[in-house]
Order: structure tokens, then sequence, then C-alpha cells
């Protein structure tokens, strides 16, 4: 793909381009957004949030015209994409409801002296923020909700195979009655956005993709000294013990493994199971994960099929044993199954982000515990055990950013979500997802009757 493109991935046809920016749109919108910034970061928090109800309002209204467009962008089934616009419409409303509570002026205790102390949340300026396309209107409104609601304005940069979407959430903003500039949608280039993360008018910047973007992302942020939040890949491990229920555990761990056709950076990747129980969720869970090939939408990009497919052959050439249903046909892949996977190989380091998933088998939690953390990611992870005392401890001792124990697939708009090492260190969702582009400000006033007086540190 070169440039802004809408290619349908179930039919590989090329049915809308886009231009890039010119530097001069580009300066425009780096321009606007430091304008608007002023204004929108002075007015109240309740007229903000209003707006943001606004905002999902028009998620709404506009649902099957919104599923459509991702639909043809990345692939998505109809259904699957109606609930994304529903989930991102929660979203904000969410941060309407909540943020005047979480911008709060905050009562700091003071240990000795007169008068008072205080934090209070205020915003940083224009942020850039650099989505993927796995889900194109969710990933914006994590990124925009709370920090429109902090007063902060926004620089998006979306996927380039997400131009259409990107255009129909900058027109909800506009028709919201968000101001010019609060939130602007631009098809940046790479020099671009490296160029924009350089400007000292961009006080922050989000990026959700791949490690290596974040890793060139951070390069820069870093030599500019900006604030930089990450959310990149996953590898998350799915540790079954014990159940009363295998069933429904196999159930659990298709679902979580083909979801948006396996495309979900927390799903469950690799499921590491006891050795007593290993024979028969293997074979149930082989069993019912083919099944679902009929069922299964293409995958965002003939690319993206293209690398998973890679992967696959590395494994296989590195020893694995690949058992699938049907072979890759464009950006369609089918759903495999991998097995006799060395844990020291080069794939297990990979993030396998579509239908295939990894099973292994351990003959103790000690075992299980040393594979789920071997990976160089930290998203997620899943521990399924009829030991309660088990589950938590196998929780504090698996490096995640999120653990669940006899669940899936819970994420909820009050729960933070972020990962540790190299899944990212951000936190989004929830109060935390406010808290990452604020300036926690302190306060301090003394008594009105008091002379002026000095403290040291020292």
């Amino acid at each position: 793909m070169s440039g802004y493109e809408v290619i349908d991935p179930a039919s590989g046809e090329t049915l809308q381009r886009y231009p890039n920016a010119t530097d001069a749109q580009m300066a425009a919108a780096l321009a606007s957004s430091s304008r608007a910034y002023g204004a929108w970061s002075s007015v109240p928090v309740a007229q903000r949030c209003a707006l943001l109800n606004c905002v999902a309002d028009l998620h709404l209204q506009r649902r099957e015209v919104l599923a459509r467009i991702i639909n043809r962008e990345m692939g998505k089934n109809l259904d699957a994409a109606a609930d994304e616009v529903d989930f991102s419409a929660e979203i904000y409303r969410y941060y309407a409801r909540n943020a005047p509570e979480f911008l709060a002026d905050e009562p700091v205790d003071l240990l000795g002296g007169a008068g008072r102390a205080l934090i209070r949340r205020c915003p940083v300026g224009p942020l850039l923020g650099i989505v993927a396309a796995n889900y194109p209107y969710y990933l914006v409104a994590t990124f925009a909700a709370p920090n429109l609601a902090a007063g902060n304005t926004i620089v998006l940069k979306h996927a380039p195979q997400c131009p259409e979407s990107a255009a129909a959430i900058h027109e909800i903003f506009r028709d919201a009655g968000f101001s010019e500039g609060a939130f602007v949608n631009v098809y940046a280039t790479n020099d671009q956005v490296a160029a924009a993360i350089a400007d000292p008018r961009i006080a922050g910047v989000s990026l959700t993709g791949s490690q290596q973007a974040g890793a060139a992302v951070a390069e820069i942020a870093g030599r500019h000294l900006k604030k930089v939040s990450l959310g990149l890949n996953g590898s998350d491990p799915f540790v079954v013990l014990s159940t009363h229920d295998l069933d429904a555990v196999v159930r659990a761990a298709v679902f979580s493994r083909t979801e948006n056709s396996g495309q979900v950076c927390n799903a469950a990747k690799r499921f590491i199971v006891a050795a007593d129980i290993y024979e028969e969720f293997l074979d149930r869970f082989t069993r019912e994960m083919l099944q679902t090939a009929a069922e299964l939408a293409p995958l965002s990009s003939q690319a993206a099929a293209r690398r998973l497919a890679a992967l696959v052959d590395l494994a296989v050439a590195d020893g694995a044993t690949s058992v699938s249903q049907g072979q890759r046909r464009g950006a369609w892949f089918p759903p495999t199954v991998l097995t006799d996977v060395e844990p020291g190989s080069a794939s297990c380091s990979q993030e396998f982000f579509g239908p295939v998933a990894i099973v292994s088998k351990v003959s103790s939690e000690d075992e299980a515990v040393a594979l789920a953390n071997h990976t160089p990611f930290g998203l997620g992870a899943y521990v399924f055990t009829t030991d309660p005392e088990q589950g938590d401890r196998i929780a504090s001792r698996i490096e995640a950013g999120m653990v669940y124990i006899n669940l899936i697939c819970t994420d909820e708009i009050e729960l933070p979500f972020g990962g540790v090492k190299r899944s990212g260190w951000r936190r989004e969702l929830g109060r935390q997802g406010i808290e990452e582009f604020l300036n926690r400000k302190l306060i301090r006033v003394g008594p009105a009757s008091a002379q002026v007086t000095t403290t040291s540190a020292s």
C-alpha cells in the first residue's frame, strides 16, 4: 500500500485513494490544533463533556454507515463493526459522565504548617495520536475521549488503510460542535509524523501499533523531551491448570483466539495446559478452532495475511507441527493450531496477529509461569484453575499489565488497559486513561494573615 487507500480485504479491490497531506496541510493542522488549545482548555469541564455526549449520540445515529466503512477498510463483519461503534459511543459517554470527578482538585493533607495545598489536574497541550487499523473507532475513542475531556486538543494520524473512517470521525467532531482545531484528522506521512513529534507545539504523542513503530516514535520523542504513551504488541498466555468444565474453557479459548479474526492485541495467543488435561484440551480445541473457518472475516489486509503466513512458516521450519483448515486466500487466513513450538525459537518472540494458536504442555505451576513469562511482551494473561489461591498466586507472578482469572474478553470501560515490557507502558480507559497527559499541578496556599515565608528542602 502506498499512501492512504481503501482496499477491500475480501476482494483486494482498491475502492478509494486519498492523497497524503502536503507539508502545507500538515503545518496547517498543527497550527490549528495549537490555536484551538488556548480556548478549548479554558472551556469549563461540564461544557466539554456535553460535547462528548454529542459525539456519542452521533456515533449511534450513524452506526450503520460507520460499520459499513470499516467493513470496507479492514474487513470486519458488519455485526462486529456495529458493536465497535456502540462500544466507542460508550467510551465517550463514560468520560463525559466521569471527567468532572476525575479532574476535580485533590486536597493534600499537610503534615505541618498553616494554609492548604491541592493537586489541580490541568491539560498539557496539543497531542498527536497515531492509531492502528484493527479497531478504527475504538482506538480513537480511547485516546480522544479522555484527552478532550481534560482540555487537550488532538491531531489524529490514522492507519493508512483507514482514511474513510478517520474522515468520518473528524466529521462527527465537527458536527458535534467542537471548535475548529480541537480535533484534526490529517493524512500524514511518516516523515511528517516525525517532524510533528519534534514540533514544540506538540506536547505529547500516543501510539497504538507495533513494537518497531513504538521504538521509532519513542526515539524521536525522547530526543525532544516529549511524553510518549505506547500500546504495542501482545502474546498473551492462556494458562489452564484445572477446570470443572473443560468444554467451557475450550469455548473461551477459541473465542479469545478468533475474535476479530485473531487481530486483538490482548487476545490469548499461547495456550499453556497442564499435562493431565493437555491431550483432551488439544483435541477439542483443535476441532473447534478449525470449525470457525467459515465464520472468520478476512484479515485487515493481504499484507497482514502474508506476514502471518511467514511467521507460521518460520515456526514450522523451527520444528513446530501445524494443523490448519485450508489454505490462505488473499487476506483470508485459515484457523491454525501449532504444537511442538520450542520456547527459545525465533517465532516465540513474535506476535501471531491472526487466528493462529500455539498450544504447549506443562507439568507444574512453576513451569506454566515460566513459559507464560517467556516472551518479550507483557500485555494480558488468562488463568484457569479451580484453586482460588493458585489463581491469585499465578496472577502475582505473571509479568503482564492485566491478568484475568477464570474469564476472558472482559475489557470494560472502567478498567485500566495496558501492559509492561515490550507491550508498552500506557494505561487507557478508566480513571487511569485520563491521567496519561495531564499536568498534576501543585498549588500551595498560605494563611491569609501570615507574613511571607520561605521554605527549604535542604
